[in-house]
């Protein structure tokens, strides 16, 4: 059954690969990447559940033992968020015929997607640094095909930024990578925790540390380090935009949070309390982005950065509550960001435009996409009984425990700064004097957006009103992460 830890990182992959071959016969192509997602869930949701019934799956490719061989892990963890991945990838092939101009799908836009969900899933699958490193740029290859797609000076403007950056960031990750080498003598996760507490310079153990989590940081969009984010997430097709909001900073957040409760916890006072303070700034600094753009895709663009400073606020607290708090709130923010970028294309599709400012009266005409939007405002700022209210109280229980006052303010204060900057969106876009032109048109292009959007929000509120059905095994995860010797006994075992 180990073997099933592969599945699926190789079915997106090869359905990659496939598609290319008759990208240009849409309706073929929509058909098999349809399928496709369909079958990548059904193999992620097998998974996982083995995964809770039978314990973690470790692949050793090759038949090489861990250390020596590479290594995929399926435990808890890994297994929801994979799962997760290929439930946004369904919607995501649901959406794209409808957001997408011909041309966009015919260059590769099936082949790519695919490729990034590859990507995605290695990343949480894998069990070695080094793997990390080439998921990530498997990923990032994916997305650079992705974020071109179309054109404009200013699309240009931002694919070049956000490449430049991401080559920077994955130079200094290999670097670093050789550096852990140098000092522990093994790239495996789990062995590199067995050593991490016999390395006598322990300084250089986290100075490494901390290049490692500059380089997560950068990919998470973290205090300072989000300026690339908000204009290169804005820029792309709206279905391109929920794939990068709902994966790919949320990769970055796993990394951190993988790496720094099993390898680097060695230096908990140090690391993890500039995690609260870098959690602090990236939350007041996401607000202030949000409320101070009239655009609204911008709008939820900056919206993603107190979401990361959230889960970094349960990293570094580093208690079991907070962990917790950090995975539900990683799974729902995945889920709802994916949705608002959905749902954003289709408001701009009906308005006809991203400035908020000549919206108006939308609700007129597309009641169900104004409530849809009203929904997810109080699903993403965390009004009960919602998803995001979960994860937010389990992270202020977290921080009251360790008498982390100021952090438990500033989440408050900016659960209502987020809450505002996405009233603005309903109130100014959707009430006032309507002024829509192709209505008809419009409505019936709306409806078949609708669907993708209405199966992943009602999968968000199912996952706040059935809290008691999924808290236990969030809980049971949490104590698992915070038990890295399970980890590292699963994958080393004789």
């Amino acid at each position: 059954m180990s073997n099933l830890a592969v599945l699926p990182i190789a079915l997106p992959f090869l359905a990659g690969i496939i598609v290319a071959f008759f990208h240009k016969k849409l309706v073929a192509a929509r058909i098999f990447a349809l399928l496709a997602t369909i079958i990548h869930l059904a193999v992620t949701t097998v998974i996982l559940l083995q995964v809770n019934q039978n314990g973690s799956y470790v692949l050793e490719l090759g038949n090489w033992k861990a250390p020596y061989g590479i290594v995929l892990v399926a435990d808890p963890l890994s297994a929801l968020l994979v799962m997760t991945t290929a439930i946004i990838g369904v919607a995501a092939v649901i959406y794209a015929p409808r957001s997408l101009s011909k041309i966009q799908e015919e260059y590769y836009f099936y082949s790519f997607f695919f490729l990034l969900i590859s990507g995605v899933s290695g990343a949480f699958l894998t069990g070695d640094l080094f793997n990390l490193f080439v998921f990530f740029e498997v990923l990032l290859m994916a997305s650079y095909g992705l974020i071109v797609l179309g054109n404009g000076k200013a699309q240009l403007r931002e694919s070049l930024k956000y490449i430049l950056i991401n080559l920077f960031s994955s130079m200094l990750f290999v670097t670093t990578i050789a550096f852990l080498y140098s000092v522990v003598g093994t790239v495996n996760m789990a062995q590199a925790a067995e050593r991490v507490g016999d390395v006598e310079q322990q300084g250089i153990l986290t100075t490494i540390a901390i290049l490692l989590f500059f380089v997560f940081a950068t990919k998470a969009a973290v205090f300072p380090l989000y300026y690339w984010l908000p204009n290169s997430y804005t820029v792309p097709n709206a279905v391109v935009s929920a794939l990068f909001g709902a994966l790919l900073t949320k990769v970055g957040v796993y990394s951190i949070l993988r790496t720094f409760t099993l390898i680097f916890n060695h230096e908990v006072p140090l690391t993890h309390t500039l995690f609260i303070y870098l959690a602090i700034f990236t939350m007041v600094f996401g607000v202030i982005g949000a409320l101070s753009t009239n655009n609204v895709k911008l709008i939820i663009a900056y919206n993603i950065i107190p979401a990361v400073g959230f889960m970094l606020m349960g990293i570094g607290l580093f208690n079991e509550t907070a962990i917790a708090g950090s995975i539900y709130y990683l799974v729902h923010d995945m889920i709802i960001k994916a949705v608002l970028f959905l749902l954003i294309g289709a408001i701009i599709h009906a308005a006809g435009t991203s400035d908020l400012n000549k919206m108006g009266g939308l609700i007129h005409h597309f009641p169900v996409l104004g409530w849809m939007f009203f929904l997810s405002t109080l699903v993403l700022a965390g009004i009960p009984p919602f998803s995001g209210f979960v994860g937010k109280l389990l992270l202020l229980q977290g921080g009251l425990e360790q008498e982390e006052i100021l952090v438990v303010l500033v989440a408050l204060i900016s659960s209502l700064g987020i809450l505002f900057s996405m009233m603005r969106i309903f109130i100014k876009g959707f009430w006032g004097e309507a002024g829509i032109m192709d209505l008809p048109e419009r409505k019936s292009s709306m409806s078949l957006m609708i669907w993708p959007i209405g199966l992943l929000l009602t999968l968000s509120v199912v996952l706040g009103v059935g809290a008691e059905w999924f808290y236990p095994g969030i809980e049971s995860i949490a104590e698992y992460v915070m038990n890295p010797e399970i980890y590292v006994e699963s994958v080393l075992k004789e």
